[in-house]
């Protein structure tokens, strides 16, 4: 268009992208004066900026009230009764008080606040009351925690790298309630089936008596939280998790311990399996299971080389190995370190191979149709949140950041989460790892076969992993790709070295791993093929199996 005709569109616009707009904060602005409990919040956030202060004492310079709804719901059955069913709501409201200013406060890296339980109904002086109490002790804390922050800095020759706060805009952000939505009913009884289906299903019965527990159950939790502070910021938002898990496990007949276990995770009910599926996926864990015991042990010589992991096994890696070390935590004070974790002192160098970038995208609410547990718009501390590129071609390039500064990091990229009745720290939301590759997954394994082939020797694929990154289900692979499963595995230089160095492939389909607890969070993550990693017999006390068999089942 010519520019004669662009700002004629303009001024055709203009008015009612206005109009959009305020009749937008219009609406924003009424659901938060209907909320009895954002009103109760204000109001007596107003009045404690008024009046706390002690004689001779600092006055806040920051002040924030959060306040948690959570409504839960859980079904747990073993060997096909109910063990459990428990439905809680609670209430709870927690009260952060900053004394000093943003360059020295009276905040710890062990948080600071105070918690108390409030009432389930929408009584606005009952909330108001539990406020003022927390408020009280906060202040009182915060007091005494910055006269002893003070006294401990003297001793130190270098002042801190970084201020403790930063300041932010004020936001308003409201949006719908969230409902605790779920048949309880129906996931009862689709738990109490499952958990019972070793003993009486056709294609398991006849190793029964190898099953010493089997459990099934399903979570689901509804979080309404709403927060006001001294900044201007208004908040309420929600989010919702449900979680169905089989858990099934027992010993080899040399007495280790086996199991196996994997759910379904989404954000509504309705987004979990269904349950023919579900039946289907308990057989299948039974029979692998059963397949495990009967597996050969790892072979007792190390071994060192190559190892496929599935993008399910590759989430568990980065999961561990990875994330926390992208949450810039503020160290202790008199350190000069940028953050507490192993990429400290690595900014701008390389932490994986030069084809692998990672970002950490919040504001992505599905992928591939799944509804993203680590995805929202605004962080707990009021600060709306953008997509962060924190590993570029294999440089690390950025941190996840809340309102806690780092060294080089003055300000938060809307990464100031916190988990239930906890102060906020820095963490991750949405985490995609991306590979320039574009390899199938057939591509990753031809690869791995081939180079079983030029070793002229067996190699490694693992499926799922365990607890401490210990392979759980995890394949000899032969030169001609013949697939043999072991088990008794550990891996040894499973390392930030090795994501820097020993990773030479990425692809195949992506797998999204969902963690509800402590903070919602996503990862999604390729294939991996590393080049060099130790596979040895995992050194672990095997009991003795037991000395006559379980009661038969009816």
């Amino acid at each position: 268009m010519r520019p004669a005709m662009l700002l004629l569109a303009a001024a055709i616009l203009a008015p009612s992208a206005v109009a959009q707009h305020h009749a937008a904060t219009t609406a924003k602005s009424a659901a938060a004066e209907s909320d009895p409990l954002l009103n109760a919040m204000k109001a007596e956030l107003t009045r404690e900026q008024q009046l706390l202060v002690l004689p001779g004492m600092e006055r806040p310079y920051f002040i924030q009230y959060r306040l948690e709804d959570v409504h839960t719901y859980e079904a747990l059955a073993d060997y096909g009764a109910l063990v459990r069913e428990v439905e809680n709501h609670q209430r709870a409201v927690r009260v952060e008080v900053r004394v000093g200013n943003y360059t020295t406060d009276s905040s710890t890296t062990r948080g600071l606040g105070s918690v108390e339980f409030a009432a389930t109904d929408n009584d606005p002086d009952a909330l108001r009351m539990a406020l003022w109490t927390a408020t009280d002790a906060a202040y009182k804390s915060a007091l005494q925690s910055l006269t002893a922050k003070q006294a401990a800095l003297k001793q130190f020759q270098n002042p801190p790298t970084a201020n403790d706060f930063s300041p932010a805009k004020a936001v308003t952000r409201i949006e719908p309630l969230v409902a605790l939505d779920i048949d309880r009913d129906d996931w009862k009884h689709r738990v109490i089936e499952a958990s019972g289906l070793y003993a009486v299903d056709p294609a398991v019965k006849a190793f029964a008596s190898d099953v010493q527990f089997s459990s099934a159950r399903v979570i689901a939790m509804a979080v309404n939280r709403y927060t006001v502070n001294t900044d201007g910021t208004m908040l309420r938002h929600g989010y919702a998790t449900y979680q169905d898990l089989i858990t099934i496990g027992g010993q080899a007949p040399d007495g280790m311990q086996i199991a196996r276990d994997n759910g379904t995770t989404a954000t509504a009910a309705t987004g979990l399996e269904s349950w023919p599926t579900m039946r289907k996926r308990t057989i299948d864990d039974l029979l692998s299971y059963n397949d495990l015991r009967q597996a050969p042990l790892v072979a007792a010589e190390d071994y060192h080389g190559p190892v496929l992991f599935s993008g399910d096994s590759a989430a568990d890696v980065f999961n561990r190995l990875f994330v926390p070390n992208i949450e810039a935590d503020r160290p202790e004070m008199g350190t000069i370190a940028r953050t507490t974790g192993a990429y400290a002192s690595s900014l701008h160098s390389a932490v994986l191979p030069n084809y692998l970038s990672v970002v950490d995208d919040p504001t992505m609410r599905t992928f591939e149709g799944q509804s993203l547990f680590g995805s929202y718009a605004v962080d707990d501390e009021g600060v709306p949140v953008a997509p962060v590129t924190l590993v570029k071609d294999g440089e690390l390039v950025n941190y996840d950041i809340g309102r806690e500064p780092v060294k080089d990091f003055p300000a938060s990229n809307g990464h100031g989460r916190a988990a239930l009745v906890q102060g906020a720290r820095s963490r991750a939301g949405v985490i995609v790892v991306k590979s320039s590759q574009n390899l199938t997954a057939e591509q990753m394994r031809a690869k791995l076969v081939a180079m079983a082939k030029e070793k002229g020797e067996d190699v490694y694929e693992v499926e799922t992993m365990g607890g401490e990154l210990m392979p759980r289900v995890l394949y000899r692979v032969s030169p001609d790709g013949k697939r043999t499963l072991v088990r008794g595995a550990a891996f040894d230089d499973l390392d930030q070295r090795a994501l820097r160095a020993d990773i030479i492939a990425a692809g195949g389909k992506p797998w999204v791993a969902q963690v509800s607890s402590p903070v919602p969070e996503t990862t999604i993550v390729p294939e991996i093929l590393f080049d060099d990693i130790t596979v040895k017999r995992a050194n672990e006390e095997q009991q003795k199996v037991p000395y006559y068999p379980p009661p038969a089942a009816n």
